[in-house]
């Protein structure tokens, strides 16, 4: 039997990790003062039940 081995090439870049790093920040940063901020009233609401249903403590 002949077994053969694949290399997927999971090394990843520094560059590359830290473009995902600076990109996930950015999209967590615009998401939290979006909602967190929001003077539409379902979306600040719909946040802040989010927070509530996963325990996280807001006030």
């Amino acid at each position: 039997m002949n077994t053969a081995s694949v290399s997927l090439g999971t090394s990843v870049s520094s560059q590359s990790r830290f473009m995902q790093l600076a990109l996930a920040a950015l999209l967590g940063t615009f998401i939290i003062g979006f909602v967190g901020f929001s003077h539409i009233d379902a979306v600040h609401n719909a946040g802040h039940d989010n927070r509530h249903s996963m325990a996280f403590p807001c006030h």
